[in-house]
């Protein structure tokens, strides 16, 4: 209902002539995950390409002779939702700057949780920053890095950040994919013929006709040199938890993650919902396009058949323009509409994926009501969502989200519904396969439901961060 702001996308693809046509066809299919903007960076060996635009891939990248400013046979492309940093054509990845070692080129999908820190040290000692984007901050590291290969410049400024972050950079005939150390931002592997890519999901390999390898793991960074892969891991093992919302609403349902598509994950997000909280009604409605998934799985475990009762509109613009108060507090109706006879004196179960807000949430049971409804019960396939996130998702801030202002009961009176239920954290935990969350070290990074943070908020001066970083540089050059 009331939308968590999606990530970033990010993709590359090394030894290629078409690299920047399959780029922006690997942008495309990663839409979803950001529409502020894109950017594609091509290498031919020599030189780099840059070429970087607000708004849409198929507004930008499939027309006219953008695609052939972009020569190359490897390329890095993104698009752009903004965590951090404003909407402002600077702020649109890749980055590329000139270092003294060559030409590098960045996108990035996440969010440092000490950026600001970063930023502000690197600005004492003289650096000068041209943008807003916590991005920037790890061009700045990898520039002043004191090691004198460019990999090991990589690895040194690693050791600085923290937070969720994947990363695709473009140098000298390499191209390199890094996952964070808790794999929090996802990363997959793909093959076509003899050019691997990167990409934030596996429907972008799928869109150009491409081959699933494996995901990134955890704390990887793995190097491609025209048709060879190396695999570093240069931090401290820890137990990987990747973000849960990838599951319950970021990446797009055709999408493999652990190898089981996203769609069989929400359907049983759905059905242990049903286990919770089944009550008898008239009719199963999604709130679409999100509850959809969940809403079949739901019916399916009650035996019972899916209606749509609202309608989505998928052709409402971003920049819709809101000149008055009147037109603006039609908003929600741009998006949405209800099937007027079928919920007529019909009551509902409705389902959709999160509750954020719920300023939308309850403009949509008014407008249900308003055709006719005569009960609502809405089911939400995940647990409250009570703590805001600091690795690249934009959730609002603790004092804005519904369920940390109110208990269940407040809840349901401020959306006016006759029950309200969200799934628990052990039903979500069995959609996704395990029988229980473990306490004491979580599968997900699940913060948003439980508090539990899985980076902790210590300084990159620490004497524990100085003893593995200054551990693993000590080690023999890798490059």
């Amino acid at each position: 209902m009331a939308r968590l702001n999606e990530e970033c996308g990010i993709f590359g693809i090394s030894n290629n002539k078409d690299a920047a046509s399959l780029t922006a066809l690997g942008l495309h299919a990663l839409q979803h995950r950001g529409q502020e903007g894109c950017g594609i960076v091509t290498l031919d060996g020599k030189k780099f390409y840059s070429e970087r635009r607000l708004g849409l891939v198929g507004d930008n990248f499939t027309k006219g002779n953008i695609l052939k400013k972009l020569p190359g046979d490897y390329a890095i492309g993104h698009n752009r939702y903004s965590t951090t940093g404003n909407n402002l054509i600077k702020n649109i990845q890749p980055f590329f700057a000139d270092l003294h070692d060559g030409g590098i080129s960045i996108a990035h999908n996440g969010n440092l949780s000490n950026s600001r820190h970063l930023r502000n040290e690197l600005v004492k000692n003289g650096s000068i920053f041209q943008t807003t984007s916590d991005t920037e901050t790890i061009v700045q590291l990898i520039a002043k890095s004191k090691r004198t290969k460019i990999v090991d410049k990589i690895i040194d400024t690693l050791f600085k950040i923290q937070g969720g972050y994947a990363l695709t950079i473009l140098i000298d005939k390499k191209l390199i994919g890094i996952r964070d150390p808790y794999g929090i931002r996802p990363l997959v592997i793909g093959k076509l013929n003899k050019s691997y890519i990167f990409a934030s999901e596996t429907c972008a390999l799928d869109i150009i006709g491409a081959k699933f390898i494996r995901e990134v793991r955890n704390g990887e960074i793995v190097i491609i040199n025209e048709d060879r892969l190396e695999s570093i891991n240069p931090f401290p093992k820890v137990k990987e938890r990747p973000c849960i919302f990838e599951y319950i609403y970021f990446s797009r349902p055709d999408s493999l993650i652990n190898n089981t598509s996203v769609y069989q994950y929400r359907k049983k997000l759905g059905a242990e919902l049903a286990k919770e909280s089944n009550i008898d009604a008239d009719l199963i409605i999604p709130v679409p396009d999100s509850g959809v998934p969940a809403a079949i799985g739901y019916a399916e475990q009650i035996k019972r058949n899916v209606e749509l009762g609202i309608i989505r509109n998928h052709y409402v613009g971003r920049t819709f323009i809101e000149p008055t108060q009147q037109i603006r507090s039609l908003g929600v109706k741009l998006k949405h509409s209800i099937n007027k006879p079928l919920v007529k004196n019909k009551s509902l179960i409705l389902i959709d994926d999160s509750l954020v807000r719920g300023t939308t949430s309850g403009k949509i049971i008014k407008m249900l009501y308003e055709s006719g409804a005569k009960e609502i019960h809405l089911r939400i396939a995940s647990p409250p969502i009570k703590f805001p996130d600091y690795y690249g998702v934009d959730t609002p801030s603790k004092n804005e989200l519904l369920a940390s202002r109110l208990d269940l009961e407040g809840m349901k009176k401020f959306i006016n519904v006759d029950s309200l239920y969200f799934l628990s954290i052990e039903g979500l935990y069995k959609s996704m396969g395990y029988e229980k969350r473990n306490s004491s070290y979580p599968q997900f990074t699940d913060h948003c439901f439980t508090g539990d943070y899985p980076i902790k908020p210590i300084d990159a001066t620490s004497k524990d961060f100085e003893k593995n970083h200054l551990s693993f540089m000590s080690s023999k050059s890798l490059t």
